[in-house]
């Protein structure tokens, strides 16, 4: 392989890794946004999760049938698509949307953003239970970093007390392990369907569940300026553009590459809770969300290079 083509290749990567990381930095705004929005703006998780799915799936699904014409519809190919993007829909997305919201709405957008950033260790512990798999060295070595990290952020180092409360902390662990299911779920029907039409798809049925428990016509909080804003910030930062940025990203690194940048969205978070909100976070705190933020990293790391070794 020549010089130039190999630098070409690198400098593919780079860029891929940057949109990845801008990606990552939306949906770390948007978990500011949403604490924004379910503590100061007070508006209940039920209306609020019908408004944002439905609006978002309207996005989601006219993008898609301009791009995707011919493959709109699809998902429902047959029977095995169609359990398998109900399921998505329900359990993986739907599910993850609420339990995030609850999170942060009982707690802080920081913790609940460091539990939901645990979902790769729900993967690999679903994978150890259902698949039998035997867990490698790397895997102990990472669920013990993740588990000190855990403990450390939610205690302060004050272990007799936690820094949320517990109705938060459950709702967060709610969160991550369903955020597992939001990317293990589909993985069948993005191999065959655009992913934008997979999402637009699983956000539409998210509605329509939302909607049976909660119409979007009824009980209308009062909404003001503020308010209307933050819930129309949470759906573009939240899936519209980190989505988009996410999937251009992959037409130049690889998917094992751009995960990589995901410790962004914590991060960001992070600091704009303190500034926003004044979350009151010490230093055991933070160490502990290095900890967590640095298990996962090794593990994607692991991963990506394993990846590489099976496929040379």
């Amino acid at each position: 392989m020549s010089e130039k083509k190999i630098k070409l290749m690198q400098s593919n990567v780079v860029k891929g890794i940057g949109w990845a990381a801008l990606a990552s930095a939306f949906w770390g705004i948007s978990g500011t946004v949403l604490q924004y929005v379910s503590q100061t703006a007070a508006i209940p998780a039920g209306w609020y999760l019908s408004a944002r799915t439905i609006i978002a799936s309207v996005i989601l699904l006219v993008i898609g049938a301009i791009i995707y014409p011919s493959k709109f519809f699809n998902v429902f190919k047959d029977k095995k698509s169609i359990i398998c993007i109900l399921a998505y829909g329900i359990f993986g997305l739907g599910l993850n949307l609420l339990t995030f919201y609850m999170s942060i709405q009982t707690g802080n957008a920081a913790a609940a953003t460091i539990l939901q950033y645990l979902s790769p260790l729900f993967i690999l512990l679903g994978g150890l239970i259902f698949m039998r798999k035997r867990p490698q060295k790397i895997d102990i070595i990472v669920f013990v970093i993740a588990l000190v990290g855990v403990f450390l952020a939610i205690t302060r180092g004050d272990f007799s007390q936690l820094s949320i409360p517990m109705v938060s902390l459950l709702w967060g662990i709610g969160s991550g392990i369903t955020a597992a299911g939001y990317v293990v779920i589909p993985r069948p029907l993005v191999k065959d369907n655009p992913s934008i039409l997979v999402l637009g798809w699983g956000t539409f049925i998210a509605g329509v569940m939302f909607n049976i428990h909660q119409p979007v016509w009824v009980g209308v909080p009062n909404l003001n300026v503020g308010s209307v804003l933050g819930i129309l910030s949470a759906v573009v930062l939240g899936t519209i553009l980190p989505f988009i940025c996410l999937l251009y990203s992959l037409n130049f690194a690889s998917s094992e590459e751009v995960s990589l940048v995901d410790a962004i969205q914590p991060v960001m978070t992070f600091i704009l809770s303190i500034i926003f909100f004044h979350v009151d976070i010490n230093i055991v705190e933070v160490i502990g969300s290095i900890l967590v933020v640095l298990a996962i990293y090794i593990l994607q790391d692991y991963k990506r290079k394993h990846k590489k070794t099976l496929d040379i």
